[in-house]
Order: structure tokens, then C-alpha cells, then sequence
């Protein structure tokens, strides 16, 4: 029986039309949806928010399932953070891995790939628009959209920089400085992000004892969002040696994660097998949501 997000992806292989790749993450022109999402987002994602939510949905106490039946539960998600696209999130993440496959890279990033924007259905599970977490057509600011540290000062690297002032931590002088809560060279992953889609499933694979994809990956999960950062330069003051490495990694990855949302739609079906080869290598058995 097909999927039904084998069914999203047929249904859209005829809607990719080609563009050209510099005209992704074009802001200007784009639908009114876009900068609402990155106020709102800019106006919630406090320090707070943050912990309260890294707290409720680190319990990953939601669901027990395997990544065929956590695509299932994503559906028909549509990301309204982006302004390349308003196709399901699903489209663009099978477009992601076979692209990263053409192009010879290993087969953990091609899985990677797969599954980076996987953590977008904890809209099935938050609180819905009350946290950002709507999948229906509402806000979605605690799910998607470019990701920065809270805790500190917020970056004028950010896109709508200008909603900065916003955010209610801006106001607090144990938040809003260069440093905040942090130490030179704490490392980053000692540092709070905004929570969306990229820590929430960072934290489903790290407490996944079958989990055997490499460090590298996880890091990409984590921090493939945080665009000031790898592609804007923020952050350095924060960063030690291992970071250089993973912002190289990160950024190799990003390529594939930027420039794929055009073409041909992947023969789902074809491929399944193809993935659930890599599934069983890497990430076998039901994961905690």
C-alpha cells in the first residue's frame, strides 16, 4: 500500500518548475506570511520559552515510531518560513537526499538529508499556535524559520534584523549583551537555540540507543537552520576548534539543503527500498518522539 507521503510526493511532480539558485532566500519579494513569521518569532523566542520547551519535549515521551511512520504523521506540512516554496516539507527533503546521493557524498549525509526537517511534527504534539507549533495553516514560530541563540544578543547577521528590539530578552542586561549567559569559547553546543524542528530532532536521535550516525550529522540536524551563523559569521566569539569543524561540515551540507527545492519530484516508491537500507544501518527501530 503507498504511503501517504508517497502520495504527497506524486501529487506534486508536476508543480516543480526549474529556478534558478540565486534567487532562493530572496526576502524581498516575498509573501506577506514570510516577515510575520520572523516577528512572531523574533517576539516569543525567549530564554523562557526556550527551556520550557527543550523541558516538555525532552521528555520524548509522545510517540513511539520508526521514520517511515514519523513521515506518515508529518504529511502534508507546509513550512510558512520559507519563501522558496509553499509545497510540503516532504518534497523538498527526498529532493535533499537524492541530490546529496548524485553528488557522491556518504550515505549518513544522504540519510541525513532525508531526514533533516523531520522534526517539524512536533506540530502533532505542542500546543499549537499558543507555542508557534500550528501545522495547519497557523503560526508555526516555535517549528521553523532561521534559528539564533537566546541568552545573549541577538545578531544583526539575522534576516529582519530589525525585529530584534522585539524580543523581550533584549530588555533584560543579563541577556542582551555580546555574551549573556555565555563564556568565550564556550562551544555551542553549550549554548540555547531558538527550539524548532532542528533541536527537537537532535534530541530524538542523541537518546536513540540504536543510533549510529556520526557526530557530523547530528550537528547538521541541529544547526542546519542557524543561517547568521554558518552563511552570515555570528557567533565566533562563542565557537572553539570543534566548532570550525562542524561549521565546515554544516555549510557542506547546506549546499544541498538550499538548492534543491526545484526539479523533479523522486520516485518515491523506487527508492524506499534504497533508504530503508540506510534506515536499518543507522537509525533502525522505533524511535522516542
Amino acid at each position: 500500500t503507498q504511503s501517504t507521503w508517497g502520495r504527497t510526493l506524486l501529487s506534486h511532480t508536476k508543480a516543480m518548475p526549474q529556478v534558478e539558485s540565486e534567487v532562493f532566500r530572496n526576502y524581498e519579494q516575498t509573501e506577506d506570511r514570510v516577515p510575520r513569521h520572523y516577528r512572531m518569532m523574533r517576539e516569543n523566542q525567549t530564554l523562557e520559552y526556550v527551556l520550557r520547551m527543550k523541558a516538555n519535549f525532552g521528555k520524548l515521551d509522545k510517540a513511539e515510531m520508526t521514520i517511515w511512520e514519523a513521515f506518515d504523521m508529518l504529511g502534508e506540512f507546509v513550512d510558512a518560513s520559507d519563501p522558496d516554496t509553499s509545497l510540503p516539507n516532504i518534497v523538498h527533503m527526498f529532493q535533499t537526499a537524492e541530490t546529496i546521493r548524485a553528488a557522491g557524498e556518504p550515505d549518513w549525509m544522504q540519510l541525513t538529508g532525508l531526514i533533516h526537517d523531520l522534526g517539524k511534527l512536533a506540530y502533532r504534539f505542542g500546543e499549537g499556535a499558543k507555542d508557534g507549533q500550528d501545522g495547519n495553516g497557523g503560526d508555526q514560530w516555535g517549528l521553523a524559520g532561521d534559528t539564533f541563540l537566546v541568552g545573549c544578543q541577538l545578531p544583526n547577521e539575522l534576516i529582519y534584523s530589525e525585529f530584534n528590539k522585539l524580543n523581550p530578552d533584549m530588555s533584560n542586561p543579563k541577556l542582551n549583551t555580546e555574551f549573556g549567559i555565555y563564556s568565550p569559547q564556550c562551544g555551542l553546543h553549550n549554548t540555547h537555540c531558538a527550539f524548532g524542528h532542528d533541536e527537537y530532532m537532535y534530541m530524538v536521535l542523541k537518546n536513540h540507543p540504536e543510533n549510529k550516525l556520526p557526530d557530523s550529522a547530528l550537528d547538521i540536524i541541529r544547526f542546519h537552520s542557524m543561517y547568521c551563523w554558518h552563511n552570515k559569521g555570528a557567533y565566533k566569539h562563542l565557537m572553539t576548534d570543534a566548532d570550525h569543524h562542524m561549521l565546515e561540515v554544516v555549510q557542506r551540507f547546506q549546499k544541498y539543503d538550499l538548492y534543491t527545492k526545484h526539479g523533479t519530484v523522486p520516485d518515491v516508491e523506487a527508492l524506499k527500498g534504497y533508504y530503508q537500507t540506510l534506515i536499518n544501518k543507522y537509525i533502525p527501530g522505533k524511535l522516542k518522539w
